[in-house]
């Protein structure tokens, strides 16, 4: 079972919440969004984690604790975690944590083909984006200063807010780069310049 399930970020965070206890879906989900961990998490659409905990339920990697009924709630079903949920999460942590996986995320593929646009029309939709990572930059900030406000909270807890400020952060000189680029036109291209380099690459490979 811990070889065969496709793991993924929701996976993950549903077996380590059931790390301290049962819980039913509702809660799962408030608790990710408490803790800030819809950063990491996508937990927007219900349906998406009843999926999951069906799925981890039909692997045998959680359980049905209990069924509860209050008149003043709908129907509840709590869930525990198994011995066999249980390795799994430790050996997705050890997975995850220890090799680089190329995950193909959106921006890099529209990156290899910025050729279908101009490079003015590249430079405007990049400073757009440079806009939104600045004030990202300063949510990933302000996240970090709330969090340290007042408690005395490991560091750990708050990892995954460091990273995505490093890696917004890293983004945002690298935008920074390419838009100085493009503007003294060090960064510039067109369609019949790049339909040379196709000319030269076939006549190449023959």
């Amino acid at each position: 079972m811990t070889t065969t399930f496709r793991r993924s970020p929701l996976a993950l965070a549903i077996l380590g919440l059931l790390e301290d206890g049962p819980l039913h879906p509702y809660a799962m989900q408030q608790l990710i969004k408490q803790w800030g961990k819809d950063q990491v998490i996508n937990v927007g659409q219900r349906a998406s984690l009843y999926k999951m905990i069906n799925r981890l339920c039909e692997s045998g990697l959680i359980k049905v604790r209990e069924t509860t009924r209050d008149h003043q709630y709908p129907e509840r079903t709590s869930y525990e975690l198994t011995d066999a949920g249980r390795a799994a999460s430790r050996q997705w942590m050890a997975e995850i944590l220890s090799t680089p996986r190329n995950e193909f995320p959106e921006f890099p593929a529209a990156l290899s083909f910025l050729p279908m646009l101009t490079p003015d029309a590249t430079l405007g939709l990049l400073a757009n984006r440079r806009e939104l990572l600045v004030q990202r930059l300063a949510e990933r900030d302000a996240a970090i200063a709330t969090e340290l406000e007042g408690f005395q909270i490991p560091r750990v807890t708050m990892l995954e807010t460091e990273y995505l400020r490093a890696v917004t952060q890293a983004e945002l000189n690298w935008i920074d780069e390419i838009l100085a680029g493009l503007r003294d036109g060090t960064i510039t291209w067109s369609r019949e310049q790049l339909q040379a380099v196709a000319a030269q690459w076939a006549d190449h490979a023959r």
